[in-house]
């Protein structure tokens, strides 16, 4: 595996892993309604066992500490939460802009409980399975995505040849918009996009965004159960 995985290019190691869990998560609830946590499960493992796979090949993937990741991960937290109105997400978004319809049945919202019986044992597995998934998995995978090949990316062909503490206006905007559109919550996501990658810049490495990325989901995760504000998921 290691030397197969080897013989990948950069950009591979970087936008595959990315690319599956987009696909997963696409498929998620398009079985029925359970498929939504039987997938969200399988693309938790596909996640850890990808990361595990690509992680000795991507130098810059390592999780670190400061102080200025803890304050932009509450931060980001506090804006995801707080940012509300008609504007707010990308469901009423294009609606106001009359480009979408109003859905006449709005989707469920990932409720386990709902799905699965309130307080059952099952249920509770697939809230841990979310928060650690959300907190663990998926900051280092967008990350490595977004703040890594992404910025640097629109920037140069060769992304590994720009320094991850050059800061580029165009690569920046860009970047943090593309991590914005593709949440519902968009203004909290082009927010949270700007400073996980000022983080960045900052800090010329990747692991205090992906620890600042992993504190904004786990506070989200114990929020969305604490408040029953499933929406968030």
């Amino acid at each position: 595996m290691g030397a197969s995985l080897q013989k990948l290019s950069p950009t591979a190691l970087r936008v595959a892993p990315f690319i599956i869990i987009v696909l997963l998560t696409a498929a998620q609830g398009k079985f029925g309604a359970a498929s939504a946590y039987w997938f969200y499960l399988a693309k938790t493992i596909a996640g850890l066992g990808m990361l595990l796979a690509v992680r000795p090949f991507i130098t810059e993937m390592r999780w670190a500490f400061s102080w200025a990741a803890v304050g932009v991960g509450v931060a980001v937290f506090v804006a995801w939460v707080g940012i509300s109105g008609d504007w707010a997400t990308q469901n009423s978004l294009w609606v106001k802009l009359g480009l979408s319809s109003p859905p006449k049945n709005l989707p469920a919202s990932w409720n386990p409980f709902q799905q699965f019986g309130e307080g059952s044992a099952l249920a509770w597995l697939m809230i841990l399975i979310r928060i650690l998934g959300s907190t663990f998995i998926v900051p280092p995978l967008e990350e490595i995505f977004y703040r890594s090949f992404l910025y640097r990316t629109i920037a140069n062909q060769n992304f590994l040849a720009v320094p991850l503490n050059q800061f580029l206006p165009i690569p920046f905007l860009v970047t943090a918009l593309a991590f914005g559109l593709a949440h519902n919550e968009w203004i909290a996501g082009i927010f949270c996009g700007a400073a996980f990658q000022w983080l960045v810049i900052r800090k010329n490495r990747l692991g205090d965004a992906m620890t600042a990325h992993a504190i904004t989901n786990f506070l989200l995760g114990i929020w969305v159960v604490w408040r029953g504000a499933w929406n968030f998921w």
